[in-house]
């Protein structure tokens, strides 16, 4: 399924703003196949593209901030659900105390998504590789790649965080939460993340998690029913206190043996540009996004 995965359009930071439009539809034509209704929008994905254009709140910009957000996690639900940062924030990879660190380790940049350099064993680690790698993602606003627009003014900062991928498990799947107006609709649950999360297995749940037959055409599809892990009601809870006052936002928590963590806040999930199939899946999802109210 990963063959079909398109290269994502890439903006150029001083184009004008009355341009955006045009770059979303093309955008969006490249990469799901079909012309994009910004005016009337009902699929999912073409809800995402006029939510790039239209839903301005400073509150987005700072949940998308891996490090501010933080902070209103420890507000609403405890800093138990955070994972430990390690080091950091750091303004170039220089500064990182690489000698000091544990064994196992993931360097994150906080403004923009795929920021990842995992670390399963520093006796491996090519130090030359990882500092180049890091000071790259400080060079890129993330906000120019599809027009996520939250992410334009956040200040891009290095951390390194625990890695809390058990040695003895192997697998660190991630629970992306779907959530509208603070109610969880369904979630995907996806699979062999870990190192390269573009090779993971998805799988579509609905609420009580039972597998649906839906997938995305840029994944390899989980075709089996999976096991729900531990806890799991507590999960939808979290889910639901943190996605309370927005009409859409997609919460993302790991799970290792019943003990949860936060990932991430997402509001334009895969930045609305990939296919559903069937496509009715992209049909249904709209319908629960209320543009008019919430956040």
């Amino acid at each position: 399924m990963n063959s079909c995965r398109k290269i994502k359009y890439h903006i150029v930071k001083n184009i004008p703003a009355e341009m955006y439009p045009l770059c979303i539809e093309l955008g969006y034509v490249k990469n799901v196949g079909k012309k994009c209704n910004l005016e009337h929008p009902c699929t999912y994905t073409e809800k995402i593209q006029w939510a790039k254009l239209h839903r301005r709140n400073q509150l987005l910009e700072m949940l998308s901030d891996k490090i501010r957000v933080r902070k209103w996690i420890e507000e609403k639900i405890g800093k138990d659900y955070l994972i430990p940062i390690l080091q950091g924030p750091y303004n170039s990879a220089e500064e990182i105390d690489f000698d000091s660190l544990p064994e196992r380790f993931v360097i994150k940049a906080n403004h923009g998504s795929g920021f990842n350099y995992v670390v399963n064993n520093k006796s491996e680690i090519n130090l030359d590789k990882a500092i180049k790698t890091a000071n790259s993602w400080l060079d890129i606003n993330f906000a120019y790649t599809t027009l996520e627009l939250q992410y334009q003014n956040i200040k891009p900062q290095l951390y390194v965080e625990e890695n809390i991928l058990n040695i003895n498990v192997g697998d660190l799947p991630d629970y992306k939460f779907f959530c509208f107006n603070g109610k969880v609709y369904c979630l995907y649950v996806m699979v062999n993340t870990y190192p390269v999360h573009t090779n993971a297995k998805l799988g579509i749940c609905d609420r009580d998690f039972n597998l649906l037959p839906y997938y995305r055409e840029d994944f390899e599809p989980i075709k089996d029913q999976i096991e729900k892990p531990e806890n799991y009601d507590k999960m939808v809870e979290i889910a639901e206190i943190l996605s309370t006052g927005f009409s859409h936002v997609r919460v993302d928590l790991y799970n290792i043996k019943g003990k949860i963590y936060f990932g991430e806040m997402t509001f334009s999930t895969g930045s609305g540009l990939f296919k559903c199939v069937p496509s009715e899946f992209d049909e249904m999802l709209g319908k629960q996004w209320d543009l008019t109210s919430g956040i």
